[in-house]
């Protein structure tokens, strides 16, 4: 069959970078980051992320092919921020939001976990 092997979906190969940057030379404070071995998972969230804060103009993101495992997101910024600063934030708050998710998770499943030993 033609298709690629299914691990070439996730693991990074050795020598690429899982995401680089290019400054966009047209448009004042924008900038695209190619995220490689992500999809609309990732694409999505980053983006609706992004679109939170008041500094960016534009966020959007593409899959060039099917077979290609990367996303582009461009990002456009503010004179008072920069596409690279919107970037680490929006995936600063992401982490952090994904750390209260997983905390909340632990602390319900700890909770009726105690339940069932107390026989409710």
């Amino acid at each position: 069959m033609n298709a690629p092997d299914r691990y070439e979906r996730f693991v990074v190969p050795e020598g690429t970078k899982k995401v680089s940057y290019e400054r966009d030379t047209k448009i004042v404070n924008a900038a695209s980051f190619t995220v490689e071995r992500e999809d609309h998972t990732i694409g999505n969230i980053l983006r609706m992320q992004l679109h939170r804060d008041p500094n960016v103009l534009f966020a959007g993101y593409k899959l060039p092919h099917p077979l290609q495992y990367k996303i582009i997101v461009r990002i456009q910024t503010t004179s008072q921020s920069s596409p690279t600063q919107a970037y680490s934030q929006a995936i600063d708050d992401l982490d952090k939001e994904l750390d209260s998710l997983k905390k909340g998770f632990e602390d319900e499943k700890t909770r009726f976990e105690e339940k069932l030993r107390q026989g409710y």
